[in-house]
């Protein structure tokens, strides 16, 4: 029998996902838990496993193409039950002719072999990859007209018709004569289309550089390049890209909807400390050395993120949320740590930093800042979090005034380590100096108290000593 997997909700309140990569075929075996398909949600790259055991029948939804939560994906042929005819290929190329002396509506949706939902009007084949020939688009605009020509000469026969063409032309057109120039008979993929379309670019007028003559982005930018550019300007290259459009989706879209959340809900104060920290650097030299630590890199941020844990142990409103009915002090930290990765920005969090020792800590931040630039943390790590570090010092950057992550009420910035000089028992030498910046949300933390969160943080990295201390 044909068993549908519907795209599932692996996070909390998911809604969409995009395809990013199938890892199976039609026509492949496929084992249950096998990994079948990589999706980006607006939080990570999740890769699914798949429910059946059986042969892979159909793939619904291609790679790049943004999918509801519930909406099939992939169809299975899991054994013998039931004889069900399978043609491969997305949910477009199983919709069944209409019956005969009934037009199809033009927004009516039919029900096809694997789920249901595909508009009559926007019925067509889509390319695959390592096709001999490319397909083109059956009109249904003519009962029983294209279902004829599919029987007798298969898809490929079937000739482009253009929109309200008589259904004769489609009959009477010869097996061999080339399909229309029109996008649809190109090999590019959806969001490839997309730009074009936005650009006003015609696919079938481009020679494609991809595999198998696919149409790719570079391609389009290309073509919209020399448009532009007048052949006579000396300044520019010929073919350089004067815009660039990128779609808003992915984390992109989900960390843009936050930060303005953030921003026009709360109201953010941010306070600046200028500090020595010699001290820490020594403290991280020797920390190295110790065998607790040789497996893992020790960085400045361990002590960082061990100095704002330690404050927030002395001041636990620093770790609170705020609601209109309360405020929710919570006594455990899941500390979250900002990482810029190709998807965009994301904060996955450390369950339970304030209980870790030093190495734990610091082998948990490696692995956690390791799987977020591979695009591989798990919804679980991107959520939950109560207070955040943004180390923007590794872009040579001394301080800035962070957005506080929605939900948390303090999120502590750490600039760039460099050489300054620095007044110590009275003489000017030269000393390790860093700025941190800490964002707070003014209706949870006043003044008073985001000072002294900070000047905490300041005092221990000044003379990590005091760790040992407060702790």
């Amino acid at each position: 029998m044909l068993r549908e997997f519907r795209l599932p909700d692996v996070g909390e309140g998911l809604t969409e996902a995009e395809i990013v990569k199938w890892h199976v075929a039609i026509g492949d075996s496929v084992k249950v838990n096998q990994t079948i398909v990589e999706i980006e949600t607006a939080k990570a790259v999740v890769e699914l496993p798949c429910p059946f055991e059986g042969t892979v029948s159909s793939l619904m939804a291609a790679e790049g193409q943004t999918v509801d939560v519930g909406s099939p994906i992939i169809a299975v042929k899991t054994g013998e039950d039931e004889d069900v005819p399978v043609t491969g290929g997305l949910a477009e190329d199983l919709v069944p002719p209409p019956p005969s002396g009934q037009a199809p509506e033009q927004e009516k949706r039919q029900p096809v072999l694997v789920g249901y939902g595909v508009k009559a009007s926007s019925t067509r084949r889509r390319p695959r990859k390592g096709s001999a020939a490319t397909p083109a688009p059956v009109s249904p605009a003519a009962p029983g007209a294209a279902p004829a020509a599919v029987r007798n000469g298969g898809p490929s026969a079937v000739p482009a018709v253009a929109p309200g063409a008589a259904a004769a032309s489609v009959t009477q057109a010869p097996a061999t004569q080339a399909p229309a120039t029109r996008a649809v008979g190109v090999l590019a993929k959806p969001p490839v289309r997309k730009l074009a379309k936005d650009l006003g670019v015609d696919l079938a007028a481009l020679t494609g550089t991809g595999p198998q003559g696919s149409i790719t982005r570079a391609d389009v930018e290309a073509a919209v390049g020399a448009a532009a550019v007048p052949a006579a300007a000396p300044s520019r290259a010929a073919g350089a890209v004067r815009e660039e459009r990128i779609p808003v989706r992915g984390v992109r879209k989900a960390t843009a909807q936050a930060m303005v959340a953030s921003a026009f809900t709360a109201p953010h104060v941010t306070e600046f400390l200028q500090i020595d920290v010699t001290e820490t650097m020594e403290a991280v030299r020797r920390l190295r050395q110790l065998p607790e630590f040789a497996e893992v890199r020790v960085s400045p941020l361990l002590l960082v993120a061990k100095a704002l844990l330690t404050a927030v142990r002395r001041h636990p409103m620093a770790n609170a949320t705020w609601t209109d009915e309360e405020i929710v002090v919570k006594h455990y930290v899941n500390l979250g740590v900002a990482a810029a990765t190709e998807r965009g920005l994301i904060v996955p969090n450390v369950k339970d930093a304030d209980a870790m020792s030093l190495p734990e800590l610091a082998r948990a931040l490696a692995e956690l800042t390791e799987r977020a630039r591979a695009g591989r943390c798990q919804p679980a790590e991107l959520t939950g979090g109560t207070i955040t570090i943004t180390n923007v010092g590794v872009f040579g950057v001394d301080a800035g005034t962070p957005i506080l992550n929605p939900g948390e009420v303090a999120i502590l910035a750490f600039g760039q380590i460099r050489d300054m000089p620095w007044v110590v028992d009275g003489q000017i030498a030269v000393r390790k100096v860093t700025t941190l910046a800490l964002s707070f949300d003014h209706r949870v933390i006043d003044g008073e108290l985001g000072s002294r969160v900070l000047r905490d943080v300041g005092s221990m990295l000044e003379d990590p000593l005091r760790m040992l201390a407060w702790s």
